[in-house]
């Protein structure tokens, strides 16, 4: 009898997917114990959406009691080459890799929909879509699947595709035989743990979010410690330190999705040019793009940042336009920045 796993594998591949995985999602898990204990210890940061959805984050069936399988989905994002190395030309802004192309949800949520109306269609059975928009924790999911294993940097890394793999999950009321999970494979080496810029690592598998770049540069939204501001050199949008430092990656391949690809205007963008963005060139130029949503004062706050690291004396009049910006964030960034260029 054919397996019914293999028709909906052929058919997320016909919809892009670089992998499609099945796992039990009404097991009990240990997944929640440990969420529990980050949030409990304050590391969450200002992300208080945890904390109110900490209950239905716990488990699959916390969020619907009727979730029986879960079916993960992987879309490969890979940039084809080490981006770290464009962390050198400080008078340009670092954009996270996942960030350079179109807004991921937005390229995944239509077809999981597509594929999950041929499950519930093959099988009678209701069906909910989720990525990562919803109390639902995919990396956990992802690995008992066998996608992969969240690595020391707590993110998830496949063998296959490195640390660039975006997920989308498929919550099912119908069984599935589930396909075997991935064991954990980063052995001894920190290479993650020690890339980090603010050492937001308190232990290999855990991560405090107060003093990752991005959680800094994308959820929070007033002025940072100084500590950080000069940490986080020229990056203006995530950190991909920890990604992009695993040894794993050189198994990865470049992703073949034109949305996920780097446009051209994301990839190095000049600091000049993005510290003089209004509300409108901002929207403009981040159309359909995931940096859209922190909006346009968080994100020139983040470019002068980057400004006041650069020690670039031609950014000073570009500074010097933002002193009396209508945002007090950003006049405190401004004024930081300007005092940097100046000394040096």
């Amino acid at each position: 009898m054919a397996d019914p796993r293999d028709t909906l594998r052929k058919a997320a591949a016909g919809l892009g997917f670089d992998v499609c995985r099945f796992a039990s999602a009404s097991e009990p898990w240990s997944a929640g114990e440990r969420l529990a204990h980050f949030v409990e210890a304050g590391r969450h940061g200002e992300m208080g959406w945890m904390e109110t959805t900490l209950e239905r984050r716990a488990h699959p069936t916390s969020m619907w009691d009727g979730a029986r399988t879960a079916i993960v989905l992987g879309l490969n994002y890979g940039p084809g080459h080490d981006p770290l190395p464009e962390l050198a030309d400080r008078s340009a802004g670092y954009i996270s890799v996942y960030a350079r192309g179109d807004d991921y949800h937005e390229v995944i949520k239509g077809r999981l929909k597509t594929l999950a109306g041929q499950i519930a269609a093959k099988t009678g059975q209701d069906v909910k879509v989720f990525v990562d928009t919803a109390p639902l924790m995919e990396k956990p999911l992802a690995q008992r699947a066998g996608l992969g294993w969240q690595g020391k940097h707590t993110n998830l890394l496949s063998r296959s595709h490195g640390n660039w793999l975006f997920l989308g999950v498929i919550l099912s009321a119908a069984e599935f035989e589930p396909d075997a999970p991935e064991t954990e494979h980063c052995g001894r080496c920190t290479a993650c743990l020690d890339a980090c810029p603010t050492n937001a690592f308190p232990a290999p598998f855990q991560l405090d979010a107060r003093r990752c770049l991005s959680y800094l540069t994308i959820e929070f939204a007033g002025s940072w410690p100084e500590e950080f501001r000069e940490a986080t050199g020229s990056r203006i949008y995530g950190c991909d330190d920890c990604l992009a430092s695993c040894p794993w990656n050189k198994f990865a391949a470049e992703a073949s999705e034109s949305r996920v690809q780097a446009r051209d205007s994301l990839v190095s963008p000049r600091l000049a040019d993005l510290a003089a963005l209004d509300d409108p060139s901002f929207r403009a130029l981040f159309t359909k793009s995931p940096v859209k949503r922190i909006g346009r004062n968080r994100f020139v706050r983040n470019v002068l940042y980057a400004i006041g690291n650069s020690g670039d004396a031609g950014l000073i009049p570009s500074t010097r336009a933002l002193l009396d910006d209508p945002d007090p964030v950003v006049r405190d960034a401004a004024e930081w920045a300007l005092g940097r260029l100046l000394a040096a």
